[in-house]
């Protein structure tokens, strides 16, 4: 299984309990109105399926989760600090106003000049801006996400269309 054929819905904290059961901090909103029955937990950089018990949503960011055959706190104890997944076709269908530069995350990236860069893998949000990450020829690319950057975004296809400033590039490839 790849990241990139699903999103991020929270972080597994600690376990809860003896019995197995999980706290999750769950960052991704409006899980509580998708349906699953089945999460991937990313392992070692892949994504392990484990089908979901129950989960009970505590509050806006955190709820506890109970996967079969997770019935001890041994069992429990290495998923803590473990990043939880659903697939993308579980991933509810934004409008138009809702649409925000963290929703990149999935899109191909292609610049004006280079071509295609690649699937941008994470956006991340600091103070004041946006940065994509991208492996380009087998190199991480950070760039900002901005107006002067982003040219275009399809949406439907997925794509995005970047002019980025001149050497970034290199300073990654060198």
């Amino acid at each position: 299984m790849v990241t990139e054929d699903h999103f991020r819905v929270g972080t597994i904290l600690k376990p809860k309990g003896l019995k197995g059961e999980l706290h999750l901090y769950v960052d991704f909103d409006g899980l509580e109105n998708i349906k699953f029955s089945t999460i991937f937990v990313e392992i070692t950089g892949k994504l392990v399926p484990y089908f979901v018990s129950s989960i009970k949503y505590l509050q806006k960011n955190a709820a506890y989760l109970v996967l079969e055959d997770v019935d001890t706190i041994e069992k429990a104890s290495p998923l803590v600090k473990k990043h939880i997944y659903l697939p993308n076709k579980l991933k509810p269908k934004k409008k138009k106003s809702e649409f925000t530069l963290m929703d990149l995350a999935g899109f191909t990236a292609i610049d004006e000049d280079e071509g295609e860069l690649g699937v941008i893998t994470d956006v991340h949000e600091y103070p004041k801006q946006f940065i994509a990450t991208v492996n380009y020829k087998g190199c991480e690319v950070l760039f900002p996400l901005n107006e002067d950057i982003i040219k275009s975004i399809d949406v439907v296809k997925g794509i995005v269309l970047v002019d980025l400033p001149e050497g970034l590039l290199d300073v990654y490839l060198d």
